[in-house]
């Protein structure tokens, strides 16, 4: 079975993000007044397997290992067999 995968990774609270305060620098300077910008990183992939819950774990040692630093950055994984996928 072929499962979509999807990781969102954010800054943890209370972390310094220079991105989005770029990003509210800039939007105010063309008359935007925006408040609390936050970036999101977001990646999505296939992987095939039988079990959605070892799918599942694979993810997230692959999120502590290389995707994200765990110590600055929350992640969120979404498994989705692709089979229920919208649209399929």
């Amino acid at each position: 079975m072929l499962f979509d995968i999807e990781v969102k990774i954010s800054l943890k609270s209370g972390m310094l993000n220079p991105e989005a305060s770029t990003i509210e620098r800039s939007l105010a300077l063309l008359g935007y007044e925006v408040k609390n910008a936050k970036t999101v990183d977001i990646i999505k992939f296939q992987m095939e397997g039988e079990d959605r819950e070892v799918i599942r774990e694979n993810v997230v040692d692959m999120c502590e290992r290389l995707l994200c630093n765990p110590v600055i950055h929350n992640y969120k994984i979404n498994v989705i067999p692709q089979n229920m996928a919208c649209g399929k």
